[in-house]
C-alpha cells in the first residue's frame, strides 16, 4: 500500500452515514486506514443524513458500530480512536438540489481548517452509500449546491437497475461529473484474490500459457451463501440475486478471467481489456439461465405474498472470442444455501490418451481411472484470499492408483504482505485517485445487454430448500463437467 504522505486535505462526505452499509463497510474501512497511518495527513469525514445528530451523537454512533462489526477501538490504542473520532461531524437535515440542510455550511467549515485559510486546496470526496435509485437526485444536488468542483464521486453498486435505468443515471451522471473522478465501486474486484488473477496468469507462464479454451474446460464463478435476507427483506425484495450479484460482482470476474492481456497495469489499459471482455460475453437466453426461491422466502415480514423475486440465479455464458470460445462460464449464487463460499474455478480438461489411459474394446483411450476434474486452479474471494491447485497424483504405497490431492497458499501468510479487506483498498485507491479497480461505463452498458434472459423474467422461478444446493435444475448447466461445489 501506498502511504497519503502527498495527498491534499480532503473531507469525505459520507452520503447516508447512518446506514447499514455505512456501519458494515465504509466507516470500518475508514477506521482500518487510520490504524494502518494510510490517510491524509488532514482529513475530516462529514456524515450526511435526514437525522438530526450532533457531531458527539455520531461519533457515539460510530463507536457503537465498530464496536459490533470491527476493527474494534478498544482493541488499539486509546489515541488513536480519539484523533479518529475528533475528525467525525455530522450534518443533518438531508440534502436536496432544494434544500442542502447543513451540508454546505459544514463543508465549508471543514475546507477552512484543512486548507489553513484556502479552501481551494482541499480536495472533496463525496461517497453515495444510498440506494441506486438515489444517485441522479443526490447528483444534481450536488451541481446545485456548488459541491463539484475539486470533488471525486463514489458510487455504490448496482449502477442502475436494467439497460434503460443505466443508460438513463449515467447521462445523467456525466451532465454533473467527468468519468475521469467517477468511482464505481464492485468491491469483489477489491478483494485480494480476485488481483491475483492477474499476477498468477501474466507473472507465470506455467499458468498463462495455458488460459485459454484448449486446457479449460469450464470456468465457475460459485458464491452460494447461508445467509437469510430477513435483516434486509425489503432491499433484497426490490434486487435479487440477479441485481444483488450476477450482473455486479459475478460478471465483473467473469471479465478479469476472460479478458486478454492488457497493454500495462495502468488503470485505463486494465479497464479498457476488462470492458472488452465484456463486450464478447454472448446475451444469456432462457436456456442458459435458472432461477430460484427458497421456501419460506414469502413468509418473511416485508415481502409480498406473491413475490416473484429470485434468491438464487445460476447462469451458463459463453464469450466469444478465439481464447474462449465454447468454454461455458458458469455462475452461481444464492440465499439459504448448504455452504458459503466465494470461490472462483478453472477446471482443467482431462487428459485424452497417455499410459493412464487403457485402450477400450475398439482401441480408443479410455481414460476413466484418472479421477474427474482432478486438476483444478481455485481461487477463494473470500477473507484474506487463498489460492489453490489440485493435482492427480500417484497414490503413495503398494497400490498402483491415482488420487487427487490440494496444495493451497493462504494470503494472510505470505512474507511480508499485509491484505486487506475490499473496501479498505478500494477507498484508499479513490482517496489516491487510482481507478484501475473500478468500473467503466462501456464495460456495464454491455453487462445489462448480456443479462438478458436473467433480467427479462423469461427464466421461471424454481422452488428449493433451505440449506440446498439451490434448484435442481442447475445441475444440467455444468454438464459435462460439473459444479466442484456441492451435488456435482
Amino acid at each position: 500500500m501506498t502511504d497519503q504522505g502527498d495527498t491534499p486535505p480532503t473531507v469525505f462526505v459520507l452520503f447516508g452515514a447512518s446506514g447499514d452499509l455505512a456501519a458494515r463497510l465504509v466507516l470500518p474501512a475508514f477506521f482500518r486506514l487510520a490504524q494502518e497511518k494510510l490517510l491524509p495527513a488532514q482529513w475530516q469525514l462529514i456524515g450526511s443524513g435526514r437525522r438530526q445528530l450532533s457531531d458527539d451523537d455520531f461519533r457515539d454512533h460510530v463507536h457503537e458500530k465498530l464496536t459490533e462489526f470491527g476493527p474494534k477501538p478498544e482493541d488499539g490504542p486509546r489515541e488513536v480512536w480519539d484523533e479518529f473520532a475528533s475528525r467525525l461531524h455530522f450534518a443533518g437535515n438531508g440534502f436536496t438540489a432544494d434544500d442542502p440542510g447543513e451540508l454546505v455550511d459544514k463543508v465549508a467549515q471543514a475546507e477552512q481548517e484543512l486548507g489553513d485559510g484556502d479552501p481551494s486546496s482541499v480536495q472533496r470526496v463525496h461517497y453515495l452509500g444510498l440506494p441506486p435509485t438515489t444517485f441522479e437526485a443526490y447528483t444534481e444536488a450536488l451541481a446545485a449546491h456548488d459541491l463539484v468542483e475539486r470533488s471525486r464521486v463514489v458510487y455504490e453498486k448496482p449502477f442502475g437497475t436494467s439497460l434503460e435505468s443505466f443508460r438513463s443515471l449515467d447521462e445523467a451522471v456525466h451532465r454533473v461529473y467527468d468519468e475521469s473522478v467517477i468511482y464505481r465501486i464492485d468491491h469483489f474486484l477489491g478483494k485480494e484474490a480476485t488481483q491475483q488473477l492477474r499476477a498468477l496468469r501474466f507473472a507465470n507462464g506455467l499458468f498463462g500459457s495455458s488460459w485459454d479454451r484448449h486446457h479449460v474446460a469450464a470456468v465457475q464463478i460459485d458464491v452460494p451463501e447461508t445467509l437469510d435476507v430477513a435483516d434486509r427483506a425489503e432491499f433484497y425484495d426490490e434486487t435479487g440475486a440477479v441485481l444483488d450479484m450476477l450482473v455486479t460482482h459475478l460478471f465483473q470476474v467473469a471479465a478479469e478471467i476472460a479478458m486478454e492481456p492488457p497493454k500495462s497495469l495502468a488503470a485505463d489499459d486494465i479497464a479498457q481489456a476488462r470492458a472488452d471482455a465484456v463486450k464478447a460475453f454472448r446475451p444469456l437466453t432462457t436456456d442458459d439461465v435458472v432461477r430460484g426461491q427458497f421456501d419460506g422466502y414469502r413468509d418473511i415480514d416485508e415481502v409480498a405474498d406473491d413475490s416473484d423475486t429470485e434468491t438464487f440465479v445460476a447462469a451458463r455464458m459463453f464469450v466469444d472470442t478465439d481464447r474462449w470460445r465454447d468454454v461455458p462460464f458458469l455462475m452461481r449464487t444464492g440465499k439459504m444455501m448448504a455452504e458459503s463460499h466465494q470461490k472462483v474455478s478453472l477446471v482443467m480438461r482431462d487428459p485424452q490418451g497417455g499410459p493412464y489411459c487403457a485402450p477400450d474394446e475398439a482401441g480408443n483411450p479410455d481414460c476413466a481411472d484418472i479421477p474427474r476434474r482432478g486438476n483444478v486452479v481455485r481461487f477463494d474471494l473470500s477473507g484474506d484470499g487463498e489460492l489453490g491447485i489440485s493435482m492427480n497424483i500417484e497414490l503413495p504405497g503398494s497400490a498402483s492408483a491415482l488420487t487427487t490431492q490440494w496444495t493451497t497458499i493462504s494470503l494472510h501468510d505470505v512474507h511480508g504482505g499485509d491484505p486487506l479487506p475490499p473496501y479498505v483498498r478500494l477507498i484508499h485507491d479513490i482517496l489516491l485517485g487510482d481507478r484501475t479497480l473500478f468500473t467503466r461505463p462501456d464495460g456495464l452498458e454491455e453487462v445489462w445487454e448480456a443479462a438478458g434472459a436473467a433480467l427479462d423474467g423469461s427464466a421461471e422461478i424454481r422452488p428449493y430448500e433451505r440449506g440446498s444446493w439451490g434448484p435442481s435444475e442447475a445441475l444440467r448447466l455444468a454438464e459435462p463437467v460439473g459444479w466442484t461445489l456441492g451435488d456435482q
